[in-house]
């Protein structure tokens, strides 16, 4: 079997920061997706998609935490 090749502690952070950057975004968009619908429908729907959103951004949270008391 071929050995994997190991990455620098430099090289996990630039992947790291592109992986949460990507989650970030999408947090904020599915947010701002939400906040229009609730603007301009006023439903349900709405509602469950900036909560959404806010899900997607927790668990952003929850990961940056996590990483960082490792690095810690």
């Amino acid at each position: 079997m071929k050995e994997r090749k190991r990455l620098s502690r430099r090289e996990e952070f630039e992947i790291l920061k592109l992986v949460l950057d990507k989650i970030l975004l999408l947090g904020f968009a599915i947010v701002g997706y939400g906040a229009y619908l609730l603007y301009n429908t006023a439903g349900k729907q709405g509602f469950f998609v900036l909560l959404t959103g806010a899900i997607i951004l927790l668990i952003f949270t929850v990961l940056l935490i996590k990483e960082y008391e490792i690095v810690e």
